[in-house]
C-alpha cells in the first residue's frame, strides 16, 4: 500500500535528487526554516477486568459455534482503537498561491479496556476457574502481542511517508488534505493491522485445546457442565 496523495487531494511530498537541485526560493524557505516533520505514534495497554457473573450458556450465545457442539466457558472482549491529532507550522507563498506544512501526526492505539468472561458455574480459586481464567489470559497475551505489532508496522509506514519533508498543497488546503488522508488511507490501513490479530486469536481455540479443557482438573470441568445440564 502506498501513503502518496496527489492531484486528489493537491499534498505533494517533494523530495526526489532533481527537485533538490532546483528548489524555489519557496522550497528553500519551507525545507530549510520550518520544524522537520514529527511522527509520533503511542500505544496503550489499558489493562482488563474478569467478570464471573454470566452461565456458560450466555457466554455461548453471545460468542458460540455455528453447529452448537461447543460451549463456551470463557470468553476474552475487546475492540482495537486509534485517534489522531494533527498539527504543524504553516508557510505560505502568494506568488505560487502554494503553501507548506511541516505536518505534526500523533497517533495514538490501543485496545480498548479487556473484559474476560469465566461461566458462574466455576468458582474462584477452584482449579477449574483458574483453568479457564488461564486459557482466556491467553487471549489477552495475544491481543497485546498484536498491539505492538501494529504500534511497529504503523509506524513505520508513517515514517516512511513523511520523511521529514514538508508537505506542499494550494494555499488553505493542507490541513484538510492532511486530514482526509488520515482518515481515507491511515485509518483503514491501522483496522486492517488490527484485525491481523484475529488469526491468533483463532490459533488458540482449536479443537486440541477444547479437548485439554475437557479433561482439565480430573474431569472436574466435564462433571460441572453435565451437572448444570441435568438441572436445567
Amino acid at each position: 500500500m502506498k501513503f502518496v496523495v496527489l492531484v486528489g487531494l493537491g499534498l505533494l511530498a517533494c523530495g526526489t535528487a532533481s527537485a533538490a537541485a532546483q528548489r524555489t526560493p519557496f522550497q528553500i524557505r519551507c525545507e530549510d526554516t520550518i520544524a522537520k516533520t514529527v511522527s509520533v505514534l503511542s500505544a496503550k495497554q489499558n489493562g482488563y477486568t474478569i467478570n464471573n457473573q454470566l452461565p456458560y450458556r450466555a457466554l455461548t450465545a453471545k460468542f458460540g459455534s455455528i453447529d452448537g457442539k461447543m460451549v463456551t466457558l470463557g470468553l476474552t472482549v475487546t475492540n482495537g482503537q486509534y485517534s489522531a491529532e494533527l498539527g504543524g507550522t504553516v508557510l505560505q507563498d502568494a506568488a505560487s498561491g502554494y503553501e507548506c506544512v511541516a505536518p505534526k501526526v500523533e497517533l495514538k492505539l490501543n485496545y480498548s479496556p479487556v473484559l474476560i468472561y469465566v461461566g458462574n458455574e466455576f468458582a474462584p480459586g477452584s482449579c477449574a476457574y483458574k483453568t479457564i481464567l488461564e486459557h482466556e489470559q491467553r487471549h489477552l497475551q495475544a491481543y497485546m502481542e498484536n498491539l505492538a505489532r501494529v504500534e511497529q508496522v504503523v509506524r513505520a509506514a508513517l515514517n516512511k511517508r513523511f520523511e521529514a519533508k514538508p508537505l506542499y498543497a494550494p494555499s488553505g488546503t493542507a490541513m484538510s488534505a492532511l486530514e482526509h488522508e488520515i482518515n481515507g488511507t491511515w485509518f483503514p490501513f491501522i483496522r486492517d493491522e488490527f484485525e491481523k490479530g484475529r488469526a491468533k486469536q483463532a490459533a488458540i481455540d482449536t479443537p486440541e485445546e477444547y479437548a485439554r479443557l475437557s479433561k482439565a482438573c480430573d474431569g472436574e470441568i466435564a462433571e460441572i457442565l453435565l451437572r448444570r445440564r441435568k438441572n436445567n
